[in-house]
């Protein structure tokens, strides 16, 4: 498992924010394809979880899709160890590389634009109002809750009318 803070959040209240343990992943019927996510919430003996997709996205998007919509259904300022498969996810927020290529103008390098700037631009804003941990976890090796999120997106990805994404682009 590989770990990873992202501190962004104040930190003067660390203290009285609540723990919140979150489960995501993302799904992508081809790439480009149909996707969906899933997400499990955990709080205490509280438990949610939550999906949806788009008709035509990627599945990077769909990872980093679930820890947005997982992230952003706390209402108050948490302490967050959130889960992913995804090592795109987890490096980009715990080795700074999302705060880099923001820093940058949304460039990898002099050359590249960074990939997903929509979401990654959420995902900060969140992260100024969370504290999260980042942690990663290989999929599809048995634990629980991540085979839940797995099962939730694809669902997700496999159900009719799904909406566009907004911003993909192909």
């Amino acid at each position: 498992m590989v770990e990873g803070r992202t501190n962004c959040g104040p930190g003067s209240h660390l203290a009285a924010r609540e723990q919140v343990t979150i489960y995501t992943d993302g799904a992508c019927l081809g790439n480009p394809g149909p996707g969906g996510y899933g997400a499990v919430l955990l709080y205490g003996s509280q438990r949610k979880e939550l999906s949806g997709g788009f008709k035509l996205t990627t599945n990077n998007r769909m990872e980093i899709t679930a820890a947005l919509v997982a992230l952003a259904a706390l209402r108050e300022p948490c302490r967050v160890t959130l889960y992913s498969d995804s090592q795109y996810l987890v490096n980009a927020m715990s080795k700074g590389w999302a705060q880099r290529w923001q820093a940058n103008g949304w460039k990898r390098n002099k050359r590249e634009d960074a990939v997903n700037p929509d979401l990654w631009e959420r995902m900060l804003e969140l992260c100024r109002r969370h504290t999260v941990e980042f942690r990663w976890v290989r999929g599809h090796s048995g634990m629980k809750e991540n085979e839940q999120c797995d099962r939730l997106a694809v669902a997700a990805a496999r159900g009719s009318g799904l909406p566009d994404d907004p911003g993909y682009r192909h």
